[in-house]
């Protein structure tokens, strides 16, 4: 039943992962949906309250659930910790530590203090994501360079995506929000994305599901750098259709 209640969440709080862990073989969705709900809590854990004390308690809470499974403790009973347990190992939890402690900074308005602040908050959640991901499903750590450069363009990805609903609520979103410094970020993106993609024969087979989640990826990234101002307007993304075809195309050729 948790597995089940991890994947309704994934299903309800982000349906291009669960189309994404749809694609992947069954044996890898009893690995991703944990991982995805986990993702889940945590990033919308800032968003509950109006209150950073609350909103730090429940990253804190995240984190002892983390520690518990990097110890070797007995862990919490809950839908979502309780699966996420049984995949993870002590490395794997502390990579999805830095993950929370990453979050804070949604619980407050202060911008990134420079843009190395802001590319080590992708590289700690979205890159740091898909690595455990990979690690949880039989990467090791040769693939670790792969698996993070996908996440990372990924997760610049899903973040420009997201400008318009940081601004909305009083976040401060980007170091730099010109066009031409916009357009230089997304070509950054597409550099990594080229990177690893050049070197995706380092990830096993099996690990191979945990990056599907990034099939959008080269689309927006591709849109941001052409046309920046599809940031700010809320215009980056895929049609449906497109959304749908392109994920068959990734699956089956498994070229991201």
């Amino acid at each position: 039943m948790s597995l089940e209640a991890c994947a309704g969440l994934v299903e309800r709080g982000d349906p291009d992962r669960f189309l994404a862990t749809m694609a992947a073989p069954v044996p890898a969705r009893r690995v991703l949906f944990p991982l995805y709900a986990f993702n889940i809590e945590v990033s919308r854990a800032p968003w509950l309250t109006e209150e950073p004390m609350i909103a730090e308690m429940r990253l804190q809470w995240w984190r002892d659930v983390l520690e518990e499974i990097r110890s070797g403790a007995k862990v919490r009973s809950h839908e979502v910790a309780t699966p996420l347990a049984e995949v993870l190992d002590a490395e794997a939890a502390a990579v999805l530590d830095r993950l929370v402690a990453a979050r804070r900074w949604e619980v407050y308005r202060d911008p990134f203090e420079d843009q190395a602040a802001f590319d080590a908050y992708l590289e700690e959640t979205g890159a740091g994501l898909v690595w455990a991901a990979g690690r949880a499903l039989g990467a090791e750590a040769a693939a670790e360079a792969v698996l993070r450069g996908q996440g990372w363009a990924a997760a610049l990805a899903r973040y420009l995506q997201a400008v318009p609903d940081l601004g909305a609520r009083g976040r401060i979103p980007l170091v730099d929000g010109r066009a031409e410094a916009v357009a230089e970020l997304a070509r950054r993106g597409l550099a990594r994305l080229a990177e690893a993609r050049g070197a995706r024969g380092m990830v096993p087979v099996a690990a191979r599901p945990a990056l599907l989640a990034g099939w959008q990826a080269e689309t927006i990234l591709r849109q941001a750098a052409k046309a920046p101002g599809l940031v700010a307007a809320g215009g980056l993304g895929l049609s449906e259709f497109a959304k749908r075809a392109r994920l068959a195309w990734v699956s089956a050729t498994g070229r991201w």
